[in-house]
């Protein structure tokens, strides 16, 4: 597997990596059982246990079993060595090839011939631990890009399809728009679509990283591969399961794994480079010890030792393991990486822009307060005939008076003569009484007095319920503030991270919820088109910005922003001019995201620092600095050695973890 190869891979992809982890394992077997009666038949390993089992035909049995070894198990490396020899991209592969063809071709003119040792033994172990070391970290990569595949597990293979009256088996992936899907009790659903008719609970969590089951009803979406909790329902289908919310998850990830990071470039210029000081090296090596008076055999197997030990193998997975795995993990998380760049940038943010409805807001009016102007009116009548009015609307203040009727229980009435004032309210005879909900500018209009106790904060917005042409009350809704927000920007705060509110609110609104939260900023009564110019003057004065917006209207200012981040748009993934996408409107998600790609740089340079400072110490050694001292490494300690390197660096990798506990320190 050449450096280069990324580890991360699609479905294909996966099966091809599983089958190379077996054929790798295979190779290091067969390799083992010869390497046993290679090392007998050696005359430096008889000398070395105290035994004299020379015979005359022993060099052959030898020659034979090491071709064997040669052809068989560093048939992986020869192929490589070809394929980068045909690229013109020397590197790994070509090392090690060339290292083992160097030995086995002069250790075959020694059994023909040529006076000195042999090295088959070492040969032997050489690739043995080649295999080995290969087989261990395509495992450890695999690893990495396993959590792509449990993302694709999650997609249910059948699903229950609805014809008439029967439910038929079907395979996930012949649905069709418009096909009709029963999801039993605690079953995966299917594909993404609108329930018909029942009504469950589901746990999202692996889609959106948001754990608490979310109760969805008949005419709510669904999304595939979320897990129903103990009701049954069914699904109308909205697209083919190629189109799904999870799909695009998948196939979001495994672009991002395979896009080219600025560190990854970084890293393939150092293989790139180790391979020619290798390469060097190893000559220079080779010519001082023969030029010094050393046999041949020591000479070459200082040169074997020095390539072997500076494969650039480590390197080259330092980062691609790094990227894989926190690609895969943010997604589990609820944050899509689409532009590697935004991502491993995120860690210089300096300010962040937020918008403020939906994300640091719930994004829907609750009702805060309702008050009755007249002794015998409840409050709960004044809901009541609010909601008879409302239920036609599709306005955020119509869903919040409703929303309040639901959960008091109130049967709403029908209504009689409906029409919409414009701009202004909606009026309608309810059991014979002419009800109107109206704004302030409606009273102001037709010189109604405000009450005296009337009382409302900068938050809110009112409207007034007139019975019979008299004000019989108000109702006063608010857009609520996540819980979470507060925390949010305290630790963007800790982390000098600059947080401002950009909105199209008025200034008291905008204010209010700056203050609340303790934002540094706000900047209110901005059009959409004008959000782009506010990102430009930001920029202006030096801060590297990230601003969250919904991906509709904030497009322009997402794009020209440094980092755009698009706030729960669902499974509208394509927020197009976002480089980071979140799932959830949650406002932490954006400090794990800077946090987590703090860490992710870190892991990459660690790795990098790790693998380039084993070659800087193993080099020399291998080349014999320390001779005189007694001190040499043989190749096949050599080739142990680097595979432990790239050991560390798989094992680093895979440690990376969203830490969420970050979050409050």
């Amino acid at each position: 597997m050449q450096h280069g190869g990324n580890p991360s891979m699609g479905m294909a992809g996966h099966n091809h990596h599983k089958m190379m982890i077996a054929d790798f394992r295979k190779r290091f077997y067969v390799v083992l059982i010869l390497t046993v009666p290679i090392m007998l038949l050696s005359t430096m390993i008889q000398q070395f246990i105290g035994v004299n089992w020379q015979f005359t035909d022993a060099p052959y049995i030898l020659f034979a079993l090491s071709s064997v070894v040669f052809l068989y198990g560093g048939w992986p490396f020869l192929k490589g060595l070809v394929n980068e020899v045909k690229t013109k991209t020397p590197g790994m592969m070509f090392l090690i090839g060339f290292a083992i063809t160097v030995a086995y071709v002069y250790s075959s003119a020694i059994v023909f011939g040529l006076k000195g040792m042999d090295f088959f033994w070492e040969l032997a172990t050489l690739i043995l631990i080649m295999l080995l070391g290969h087989w261990i970290e395509m495992k450890s990569i695999a690893g990495a890009s396993k959590e792509l595949e449990l993302l694709v597990q999650l997609m249910p293979s059948d699903a229950h399809m609805v014809m008439g009256d029967k439910v038929h088996d079907v395979k996930t992936d012949t649905l069709k728009e418009k096909d009709v899907i029963l999801v039993k009790p605690g079953e995966k659903v299917a594909a993404d679509g609108i329930i018909l008719d029942g009504e469950s609970y589901l746990n999202e969590s692996m889609l959106t990283g948001e754990s608490k089951p979310v109760k969805r009803i008949k005419g709510d979406k669904v999304i595939a591969g979320s897990i129903n909790g103990n009701g049954s329902f069914k699904v109308t289908v909205s697209h083919a399961s190629k189109d799904s919310y999870l799909s695009q998850v998948v196939k979001l990830v495994d672009d991002a794994q395979k896009a080219k990071s600025k560190t990854q470039l970084l890293a393939d210029t150092a293989a790139k480079w180790l391979t020619v000081i290798a390469m060097v090296a190893g000559i220079s090596t080779f010519l001082f010890w023969l030029l010094t008076g050393h046999p041949l055999a020591f000479a070459m197997a200082r040169m074997v030792t020095v390539i072997v030990i500076c494969c650039p193998h480590a390197l080259g997975l330092a980062v691609p393991l790094v990227v894989a795995k926190s690609t895969s993990l943010a997604a589990k998380n609820g944050l899509l990486i689409k532009n590697r760049t935004s991502f491993e940038n995120a860690r210089k943010i300096t300010t962040i822009v937020f918008d403020k409805t939906g994300t640091l807001t719930v994004g829907k009016f609750e009702v805060s307060k309702i008050v009755s102007l007249k002794k015998d009116l409840s409050e709960n009548e004044i809901i009541r005939l609010a909601s008879s009015l409302e239920q036609k609307s599709e306005h955020p203040i119509a869903t919040g008076i409703l929303q309040k009727a639901k959960d008091l229980s109130i049967a709403i009435p029908a209504t009689d003569n409906f029409n919409a004032i414009t701009g202004k309210g909606v009026q309608a005879t309810v059991e014979e009484k002419k009800i109107m909900v109206v704004s302030p500018g409606y009273l102001n209009e037709n010189k109604i007095a405000v009450p005296n106790n009337f009382k409302a904060n900068d938050t809110e917005t009112v409207v007034f319920v007139i019975i019979n042409n008299e004000l019989a009350g108000y109702i006063a809704l608010s857009d609520e503030i996540r819980p979470e927000s507060a925390d949010a920007i305290k630790t963007l705060k800790q982390n000098k991270i600059k947080s401002v509110l950009l909105t199209g609110d008025n200034k008291k609104v905008a204010k209010s919820v700056s203050d609340t939260l303790g934002m540094d900023s706000f900047i209110a009564e901005v059009l959409p088109d004008q959000k782009l110019e506010k990102i430009k003057e930001l920029q202006g004065k030096g801060e590297f910005v990230a601003m969250t917006g919904d991906g509709v209207n904030d497009a322009p200012a997402l794009a020209q922003a440094d980092i755009g981040i698009a706030v729960g748009s669902g499974s509208d993934i394509a927020a197009e001019t976002a480089g980071i996408v979140l799932v959830n409107s949650n406002p932490k998600d954006i400090v794990s995201l800077i946090l987590f790609g703090k860490a992710t740089h870190r892991k990459m340079i660690q790795n990098l620092i790790w693998a380039t400072a084993y070659n800087v110490v193993a080099l020399p050694l291998a080349a014999g600095v320390l001779y005189k001292q007694g001190i040499l490494l043989s190749p096949a300690v050599g080739a142990a050695l680097m595979a432990v390197s790239t050991i560390v660096v798989a094992i680093n990798a895979s440690m990376l973890s969203i830490r969420t506990k970050l979050m409050t320190t």
